[in-house]
């Protein structure tokens, strides 16, 4: 057996002693989705592979079973369909209910040699201190596939036993069906006292992600001691190589899906500048500035007559009126209001992503927190013309709610289904924050800043009667792979400048005068913290179209 120093962990877990381990469900069963191609058949044909989900796991080890909070539980696949086979096991915390999958494959063409094959032998990566066959037992040990040459490992097994896995456990997969995976986050980090060594498990992504990329996850993790950030991993991903899109849904699908999971947005109960459609904030007098030229253009409700060249060049830009209607589209109309979605495949067409996109006509000034001390401030943070999105993603092999993204101003993070709230059914809540509209599951304050220090700006996010229903008031304006004419894009969606004037007061100098106030010390921290964070929490400069964000091709920064 080869690998690094082994490592012991005050665990003592077998087959006879499992965790309390729940799995989640959705509130509500999924409905009939309407009739069409592939989607959610239970499986999907990337073309020398067919792959489906399997989410039926047995319990192999814990890493730590008298603390749950840091626990991470390690599950074999179970219940794999005839003629499919494991290409790794699954893992995650155990502080959050049992909720995941892995995808098994089978072969269905090859072209010139198998695209499956066993490996040849294991390597143990991972394995308590001073063990013996005969005497130890219960612990984990963690064995990489040594794959034949011209094929790749996906996966890794994990066994409570320290003899070898059997052959047949699982399968390599030949390298072009495959692509490079990158490490996304630590689940597990210790340090062996008697090997001196660090044993660390991430969970994995691929490393090509977005709408036209291939790269299929396989819901598999990596692990070892010897990593270091930069060298390649050395389980792999799949790809997608079959150009058809059959398992992405159709537009009756769609809608379907939108009614079934579209969720619920609560503004805050003391917000000023609520949301409203394009078209009020066109009709209602927003206007189009040219460089150069001191009187704006009325905009025409479909925005029309906006200018669609094919870059930002600041030769234009939308700003509100001078006179005394200004006052009026800064606090938008939320009775108009919808969201506006583009769907789109992901990760290599096994999802969808539905993204729901919200616009305010204004987002207004931010608040400091510093300790236990709030500084509302006068013109940070506020500017024209505001952006912000939620994704739903759809698992194409069962139409099921996967995860949840919520946009926080320049990022945002991705959100399990078990750390959501749910109303109506399988709808989500989301909680958009005071003036700057940043998308939350919870209510509470949140600080961008250090969480610790208790520095930074807030946002505090509440339930009211402010209320948009994206089940409802939506409209598809993009969704590129059902082919052209089945989804037409607005007019004002090609429009590639500014959506509000880059502004010409200083917002660091208000920032300023507020931590002057301070003494020298907490000055110093909180100077430090704010330089780091994003230019477009100072407003000073107009904000982009949905179109022109990265995440419209990309995926989410995250």
């Amino acid at each position: 057996m080869s690998g690094c120093g082994c490592l012991y962990w005050n665990r003592v877990s077998t087959n006879d002693v499992v965790p309390d381990i729940h799995s989640f469900s959705l509130p509500s069963p999924i409905p009939q989705w309407p009739p069409g191609h592939g989607f959610a058949t239970g499986t999907i044909n990337l073309g020398e592979l067919e792959v489906c989900e399997v989410t039926k796991f047995e319990f192999i080890w814990g890493s730590d079973m008298k603390n749950k909070r840091k626990s991470v539980n390690f599950f074999k696949p179970v219940d794999i369909p005839d003629r499919y086979f494991c290409l790794g096991y699954y893992c995650q915390s155990d502080n959050s209910p049992l909720r995941g999958s892995v995808l098994v494959a089978r072969e269905v063409a090859h072209t010139k040699s198998p695209a499956l094959l066993k490996p040849i032998d294991y390597s143990l990566v991972w394995c308590p201190d001073n063990w013996t066959e005969e005497t130890v037992h219960g612990h984990g040990y963690f064995w990489l596939p040594i794959a034949p040459e011209g094929y790749k490992a996906l996966g890794f097994i994990v066994t409570n036993k320290p003899a070898k896995p059997g052959l047949e456990e699982i399968r390599c997969v030949r390298y072009d069906l495959t692509d490079s995976t990158e490490p996304h986050y630590v689940l597990l980090n210790t340090i062996s006292k008697v090997a001196e060594s660090m044993f660390r498990v991430w969970k994995i992504r691929p490393c090509r992600r977005g709408m036209h990329e291939k790269s299929v996850s396989v819901g598999t993790f990596f692990c070892s001691c010897l990593w270091s950030p930069g060298e390649d991993l050395n389980v792999s991903c799949l790809k997608n190589l079959n150009p058809s899109l059959q398992w992405m849904p159709n537009l009756d699908q769609i809608h379907a899906l939108i009614k079934h999971y579209g969720p619920t947005i609560y503004f805050h109960p003391d917000e000023i500048y609520l949301p409203s459609s394009v078209s009020w904030f066109f009709e209602n007098g927003a206007l189009l500035y040219k460089k150069g030229e001191s009187k704006g253009e009325r905009i025409d409700p479909s925005g029309s007559n906006l200018p669609k060249d094919e870059r930002n060049d600041g030769e234009y830009w939308i700003d509100l009126p001078k006179d005394s209607t200004r006052k009026k589209i800064k606090k938008g109309n939320l009775e108009s209001a919808k969201v506006y979605v583009h769907v789109k495949p992901a990760l290599g067409g096994t999802f969808t992503d539905i993204v729901m996109w919200i616009f305010c006509p204004f987002n207004g000034p931010g608040c400091l927190k510093i300790g236990l001390l709030n500084f509302p401030l006068s013109r940070v943070g506020q500017h024209v013309g505001d952006w912000e999105h939620v994704v739903l993603r759809i698992s194409n092999f069962t139409g099921e709610l996967w995860s949840v993204y919520f946009s926080q101003h320049s990022g945002g993070l991705w959100v399990d289904l078990t750390h959501l709230e749910f109303i109506e059914g399988n709808k989500t809540v989301v909680y958009a924050s005071r003036n700057g509209h940043a998308n939350y599951p919870h209510p509470g304050e949140f600080l961008q800043g250090s969480v610790n220090l208790r520095i930074g700006v807030s946002n505090v996010a509440a339930p009211s009667k402010y209320v948009l229903d994206a089940s409802k008031a939506y409209e598809i304006i993009a969704a590129e792979y059902l082919g052209e004419g089945v989804v037409n894009e607005p007019c004002w969606l090609q429009y590639k400048r500014k959506w509000g004037p880059t502004t010409v007061h200083d917002s660091r100098a208000e920032i300023t005068r507020i931590l002057n106030r301070l003494p020298a010390t907490l000055r110093y921290t909180a100077e430090h913290i704010f330089s780091k964070l994003p230019n477009e929490l100072y407003g000073e400069d107009g904000p982009t179209g949905p179109k022109e964000k990265c995440s419209w091709y990309g995926d989410e920064k995250c």
